[in-house]
């Protein structure tokens, strides 16, 4: 499952994972983001915060996070993986070779430091 909440002033968009990701959570986060983005051109920056990946219901929910990816990538400036989970915490040596954005790790506990970042100027 995953909550999310969009900070329409700051352009910023902060991904909480509470359980396994399900598809249904990516159709809902296009219905909420999508056309903010149609509005404003891009986000700003996205945050994933949680203390450690929960993974995916199924091979489904994969390829629905994988699509979301790939349709978002490019309209969106910055991501702040924000966690204590070893796999995510090696997310940005990998994902720089595939995606626009600027990807930076942040520990579980540098919350504000991660956001602080997501507004800066760069």
């Amino acid at each position: 499952m995953l909550n999310y909440e969009l900070n329409r002033a700051e352009g910023i968009l902060i991904l909480k994972p509470i359980g396994p990701l399900e598809s249904t959570d990516f159709e809902k986060l296009v219905q909420e983001v999508d056309p903010y983005i149609i509005e404003n051109g891009k986000l700003n920056g996205l945050m994933i915060y949680t203390k450690a990946f929960p993974g995916w219901d199924n091979f489904a929910a994969f390829l629905s996070h994988m699509k979301f990816v790939k349709n978002h990538h490019q309209k969106i400036k910055k991501i702040a993986a924000v966690t204590g989970s070893g796999f995510l915490s090696i997310m940005p040596q990998v994902v720089n070779h595939f995606i626009k954005a600027e990807v930076r790790h942040f520990d579980y506990a540098d919350r504000d430091a991660a956001l602080n970042w997501l507004k800066t100027e760069e």
